[in-house]
């Protein structure tokens, strides 16, 4: 993988220094202990690819309702922030740099991991047509229960608690979590958000959940603590937006002002993704299209138009010390789907560095 030069060079988000513009991105491993907490296997993990520029850790929810699946971290009990606070110190000892994503799985959560298999919320009680991760294995979504006006000003809340914890366990901060189909998507696209109160009926009702949240998050711990992730006209959980531009360039000059550390955009296609540099004032971290395509030159293409950023997913699962493959042109370990999701070490933290016997 003979990557671009520009991906080596440091550079600045928010008040960090990165050693390069590689970014390990957020993946669900579904390796936390049953209660949420991350383990020494998830420590050790993180900590081997500290390498990168900078680590998004997978989706974490900071509510048990926001559970996307067995396995999924939390963030919001003492223990979790412990659980934390060491894959924290294991990355900053290793001398990396970590954010972790905070997520909430909205409608593809499902009562056979929620507290007293209670429905999943949502914005809307529409069910998604798909598949869901549950513990007897991929079943049906079901129909989730609508947000009350209150449980979403304790959803806020939730957020801001969850951001701070985060700090207070020595993460260097947080990125919001408004794409991939999941609960802040879902009060995006038109298709699952059906409300007329305040949170939905329009554009400015369907962002003001996502921009709500990053302000108080933003407020509260910082704006350079904090990164937003978007996919625009991403239809993973049965999501369809209709008018993608409207809806997402009035959510960038909403959040612009607030001007936070970046803006994690997943590239999906549309003539949008070009408007994004314009739209967007602090660091622009992109997700290339899909691995189909050559990841080096992606990587350049990023670069070239604009992206301060480009983040990497099964590159970095399969290779912990992936910078140094990619600066010296190494082959990439093969990623194993079996150990994807759950279960130990395999698949998981015994890929093999340079050098070392697989």
């Amino acid at each position: 993988m003979n990557a671009p030069a520009a991906l080596f060079r440091p550079t600045r988000l928010g008040d960090l220094a990165l050693p390069n513009r590689m970014v390990m991105a957020p993946m669900s491993r579904a390796r936390a202990d049953a209660d949420g907490t991350p383990g020494p296997l998830m420590a050790n993990y993180y900590a081997q690819r500290a390498s990168a520029g900078l680590i998004v850790a997978e989706g974490t929810h900071p509510v048990a309702a926001g559970a996307i699946g067995p396995g999924a971290p939390g963030l919001f009990t003492d223990a979790h922030q412990d659980g934390w606070a060491r894959v924290a110190d294991g990355v900053h000892a290793a001398g990396g740099h970590l954010f972790l994503q905070l997520m909430h799985a909205g409608r593809l959560a499902h009562p056979d991991f929620l507290p007293e298999g209670t429905p999943p919320a949502a914005p809307s009680a529409v069910a998604a047509d798909t598949l869901v991760h549950t513990s007897a294995g991929r079943m049906p979504a079901v129909t989730p229960t609508a947000l009350t006006d209150t449980a979403i000003q304790e959803l806020i809340d939730a957020f801001v608690h969850s951001a701070c914890r985060a700090v207070a366990a020595g993460l260097d901060g947080v990125e919001i979590h408004a794409a991939n189909g999941y609960l802040l998507h879902q009060f995006l696209a038109e298709n699952t958000n059906l409300r007329t109160d305040r949170w939905g009926g329009d554009t400015e009702g369907r962002i003001r959940l996502t921009t709500a949240i990053t302000k108080a998050v933003a407020d509260t711990i910082g704006p350079h603590r904090v990164g937003v992730r978007i996919s625009p006209s991403n239809p993973f959980g049965d999501l369809t937006e209709t008018d993608p531009h409207t809806t997402y360039t009035a959510l960038l000059r909403t959040l612009a002002p607030l001007r936070i550390a970046y803006l994690h955009h997943g590239e999906t296609g549309t003539p949008l993704d070009t408007a994004v540099r314009e739209l967007w004032p602090t660091a622009l971290m992109i997700t290339p299209l899909p691995a189909h395509r050559d990841k080096p030159q992606a990587a350049a293409h990023s670069l070239e138009h604009g992206a301060d950023l480009v983040s990497f997913g099964r590159d970095f699962l399969a290779n912990p010390d992936l910078v140094t493959r990619c600066r010296i042109g190494a082959p990439l370990n093969p990623a194993r789907p079996t150990g994807f999701y759950g279960g130990g070490a395999h698949g998981y933290t015994d890929y093999p560095a340079l050098g070392r016997p697989a």
